[in-house]
Formats: C-alpha cells, structure tokens, sequence
C-alpha cells in the first residue's frame, strides 16, 4: 500500500526548500526574472496601444508566481504518487532533441514533439535506452499542470491586438501569453538497496515496474527538488479571452489525461506504448489545430459592427472604464452625435469638451446604456482600444516562425537577387 500519508509531508517539506535552500533559490529567482522580463514586455506593448501607463506589470508576475507554486505542488504529488522518476525519464535526450526541433517550428519546443520522438526512436531502433512510460507520463503531468494553471488564469493581462489571419483580414483579438516558475518535487534514483531518507517503494508503483533495465524496483529513490518554467501562449479571435483560455484547458486536459493513462498502462503492452508514443506529438498537433481553428473558421467578435464603433479592450481606471465600457461594447454616439467609423471617434476625442455624455450597446448586457465622460487633464486619452478597419497597416502575423525558416527565407531571397 503506498505510505501517501507519510510521504506528503516529505514532498511538502522539499517544495519549500526551492524557496528556502541556497542550493536551489538563486535558480528559482532566475526562472522568476526571465518570467518578469516576459510581462514587462507585454506591458510595453499595452503603453504603447492606450498611451498611457496601462499598469504595473509586477502584479503579474506575483499572481504567476502564486499559480506557480500551487501548480507545482500539484504536480509534484501526481508525479510521485504514479512513481515518475526523473532518472528514467531520458531528460538528457529531451532538452537537446527539443531545441533542434525548435529550429523547425517554434512550438515544437514542447516536451510532447521531442519525447514523441525519442520514445519511437527507442522502440523501433533501440536506441537510446529510455522508459518510454516513463517519458510519457513526464510530459502528461506537465501538460496537466499547464491545463489547471490555465484555467485558473490563462485569460488574467490578455493583450490586446490587431490580427492578420491567413486570408490577409485584420481583426481584432487578443494574445494570451502566461509564463509560470515552477517548482517541482520528483523521484530520482540514488543507487541500490535500503539508503537513509529514501522513500518506501509500494509494490503497485506502475512506472518504476515499467523502466527497459528490470533493475528499477531494487533501486533506492529519493525526492529532490528541480525547477521548471511553463508557458502558455494562444489568441482570441471569436472569444473573449476568459472563454478561450477555458476552451484550451479542457482541450489540453483532456490530451494529458488520457497520454497519462495510456503511459500508465504502457508498461503491461508494447502496443499500448507505441500507441503513446504516437499520441504524444500527434494529440498535441490536433489540439493546437482545433484551437487554431476555432478562431480563424469561426465568426471573429472583435470586428467594425453596421453601426457605431466597437471597442476592442479598456484601461482599467481610466475615463471610458469609469463610464462603464468594457471590451466588446459598441460606441453609438457622444453628446448625441452618432458614430460611424474609428477615425470619427479619435476626432471627437481630440476636440472633446467635458463631461461627454456617451451612448454605447453593452456586450455583456445585452442592452443600451449610458455614460459620462468626465473631465481629464490635457494630453490624456479615454483608454479604449477601437477594433480595426479595413485599412489598418499596423497588425501582427500569426505565424509559427522559426529559426530554420527564416534562414530558408533569408537564403532564397539572396539567390533570388543574384539569379536577377
């Protein structure tokens, strides 16, 4: 039976030695700045857009690093709990096999494309030796974590933007880009027999009995502590963000559970661990498509409405915030002078004279309301993001870039100029 009552307090104790131990803490704040530098760069882009300060970005960073540590914590009990080893789980094949295939394509960085891979490689070539459970079940629990921790904040500082999608149409949307240091309590082997501080092994551990060796189950396992950062990055095109980061987690939720039950019983079948080494990458491409898809195939939300002028995002605090916008609302007239295009909207703003009365339609209502603008210093904005029209010349491209690509590009160009 396995001792879990015993044990948790273990695993709780080495979660806090990440924040505690010299050992382990500088690399902990490391993986928190490099997270921090990510907000800070959203938050310039956000100044950018309103003109103003849209913010601290610290905020952020605090309420990612809370998730974090409860994500972390989860994972690190799911993980000791099916007996994932990191000894076993060919981390030193993962990290180089995932940034070659970074070159290829951006998002292929992810564990599910490089342990996909290597498990296939170990099946079909033999080479190199690794437990293909075992990989499994790592990238299932990280992606499982990563599906909680976006359904608890994906959508939380989702940047507004003007998007081109495939077919060349600017719309409106939103990035969502969450970023989480993550500290992880996991299993690794110390060597054979009973050894001081190591952790009773229970007979049902379907993991350990699934490792290539045999030797696995007379080893001494030990829980340590490592560090782990993970990230989340999709749009919002036809939802608002809250629904598109719920719409993702449930997607990946689904995908992890079900590569962490098939890594499970990888071990009794070598038909059910082929079929997991498929699944890893291949599940993950079907739900990064599916996502992708629902938003360029579906009726886009932030586009011009037949009348008056919507609006893409809001400043919290700022002057429309206070008059009761909100993201998705249609601006229909100020002071009475009806509104029919984003160019009309910024010509009022500059001759505004105070307080402006503003009748808008309520995404969120369902109805008509009205508000006031009140008086602002000079120079300032009403903070709220029209969404584009049809001429927009600044925009980004949704697309996957990659190292290797544009070296291709770069390279074709030059012969292009020459062959000329």
């Amino acid at each position: 039976m396995f001792p879990f009552a015993e044990v948790l307090p273990l695993i709780i104790q080495i979660f806090l030695q990440t924040l505690t131990d010299l050992q382990f803490l500088p690399l902990y704040l490391m993986v928190v700045t490099i997270i921090a530098m990510q907000y800070r760069r959203a938050e310039k882009i956000k100044k950018d857009l309103f003109g103003v300060k849209a913010g601290g970005f610290w905020a952020d960073v605090f309420m990612s690093t809370g998730f974090g540590l409860l994500g972390g914590l989860v994972g690190s009990i799911l993980m000791v709990f099916i007996g994932l080893s990191l000894s076993e789980s060919g981390l030193i094949y993962l990290w180089p096999l995932a940034i070659l295939l970074m070159l290829i394509n951006v998002r292929f960085l992810c564990f599910a494309y490089s342990g996909g891979l290597l498990s296939l490689s170990s099946l079909l070539l033999g080479f190199p030796q690794v437990s293909v459970p075992q990989i499994m079940a790592l990238v299932a629990v990280l992606h499982m974590v990563e599906s909680l921790l976006i359904l608890a904040g994906g959508h939380l500082g989702a940047a507004p933007a003007y998007i081109k999608g495939a077919a060349g149409r600017v719309t409106g949307g939103f990035t969502l880009q969450k970023f989480w240091p993550i500290p992880l309590v996991v299993l690794a082997a110390a060597g054979a027999g009973p050894l001081q501080g190591a952790v009773e092994m229970p007979q049902w551990w379907p993991l350990i009995k699934a490792v290539p060796n045999g030797d696995a189950q007379n080893m001494a396992y030990m829980l340590m502590p490592v560090i782990a950062g993970l990230g989340y990055g999709d749009v919002a095109i036809a939802r608002n963000p809250l629904e598109k980061s719920r719409q993702s987690a449930i997607y990946l939720g689904l995908y992890s559970l079900a590569l962490l039950i098939m890594a499970v019983l990888a071990g009794k079948s070598s038909t059910v661990m082929l079929a997991a080494a498929l699944f890893s990458p291949l599940g993950h491409e079907a739900v990064v498509l599916i996502s992708r898809r629902s938003e360029f195939m579906e009726k886009p939300l932030y586009v011009a409405p037949g009348r008056g002028v919507r609006i893409l995002d809001v400043l919290p605090g700022g002057i429309a915030w206070r008059a009761g916008i909100r993201s998705g609302d249609i601006i229909l007239a100020i002071n009475g002078v009806g509104l029919g295009s984003k160019s009309e909207l910024e010509q009022l703003q500059q001759s505004a004279t105070y307080p402006q009365t503003v009748d808008y339609y309520s995404y969120t209502g369902g109805q008509s309301r009205r508000g006031v603008f009140a008086a602002i210093s000079p120079g300032r904005q009403w903070g709220m993001l029209p969404v584009p029209e049809e001429n927009e010349d600044t925009y980004i491209e949704l697309l996957q870039g990659s190292l290797f690509g544009r070296w291709l590009k770069k390279l074709w160009s030059l012969l292009r100029v020459k062959n000329l």
